[in-house]
């Protein structure tokens, strides 16, 4: 048996020429085979462990959603497997809950009952509530509850996903780009509230796709970097820094840089 929380053997992803539709609406770059097919993921193998915070990083359209959303289940590899608590993942389950990049409030309720859905399982109304609350109070919206999703900035909307996702007690977050659609302070705020919650949630295992290194470095106690279609991991860099991390640390600074030469960028211009 695995110890691993989670492990990806010899996963990929294909799609047939024919696809072009499927191809545009998952925004994905893919490489032409002989067989008339185009490969996004190539042979990816990974262990997680249990209560690690696990960062995804790669150009845009390398397929990084797409790994997301096979180690969810919503997506069914060409070939290998996903294993989650030694259990093989053959579509979505209740111990692993996605935040998606652009959101998915729903907008006729409020907030507090957006969340409450995910507590569907307690048949005490009370007690939903109450549970409901108490994941409102972690993200500091206790004082919206009754404002719907169109009142909320962009920010405390992401806020209010990231509850309803905690109320569901997950063992696995995964989680697309949330801040991407935010401005520079508000993604700062939510660097730290996405912090204090895995701090507090110690056995919760988080994978966080996102194309901001700096946000990676600063959440993850570990950086998996992927390369151009058909994405492989290309380098692997464990975090062992203790937070609060000062980005301009010279332990910091030489991560960065070796991340920058991995993806083919250059820090200075």
């Amino acid at each position: 048996m695995s110890r691993s929380k989670i492990c990806l053997n010899g996963v990929t992803l294909e799609y047939a020429n024919g696809h072009n539709r499927a191809r545009r609406f998952w925004g994905l770059r893919q490489r032409r085979s002989n067989g008339g097919s185009n490969t996004v993921l190539d042979n990816i193998n990974l262990e997680i462990q249990r209560g690690e915070f696990v960062s995804i990083l790669g150009h845009s359209g390398c397929g990084k959603s797409s790994l997301l959303k096979i180690i969810a289940g919503f997506v069914k590899p060409t070939q290998g497997d996903v294993w989650i608590d030694d259990r093989p993942v053959e579509g979505p389950r209740g111990d692993h809950v996605f935040v998606f990049q652009e959101g998915a409030l729903f907008p006729w309720l409020t907030i507090l009952k957006n969340v409450t859905l995910a507590l569907g399982h307690l048949e005490d109304h009370e007690e939903r509530l109450a549970k409901a609350r108490h994941y409102l109070e972690l993200v500091s919206l206790e004082r919206f509850e009754g404002y719907y999703p169109h009142m909320l900035s962009g920010g405390m909307r992401q806020r209010a996903e990231i509850a309803r996702a905690l109320a569901a007690q997950p063992d696995v977050l995964l989680v697309d780009e949330p801040f991407s659609g935010l401005d520079y302070l508000t993604r700062l705020q939510m660097r730290e509230e996405i912090l204090y919650l895995h701090m507090m949630l110690k056995e919760t295992t988080i994978l966080f796709v996102t194309h901001d290194i700096d946000e990676a470095l600063q959440l993850s106690s570990r950086v998996v970097i992927m390369s151009e279609p058909p994405a492989r991991i290309k380098c692997c860099h464990t975090i062992d820094i203790p937070h609060p991390r000062l980005l301009a640390s010279p332990a910091l600074a030489e991560l960065r840089s070796q991340i920058y030469h991995h993806l083919g960028v250059h820090a200075a211009l």
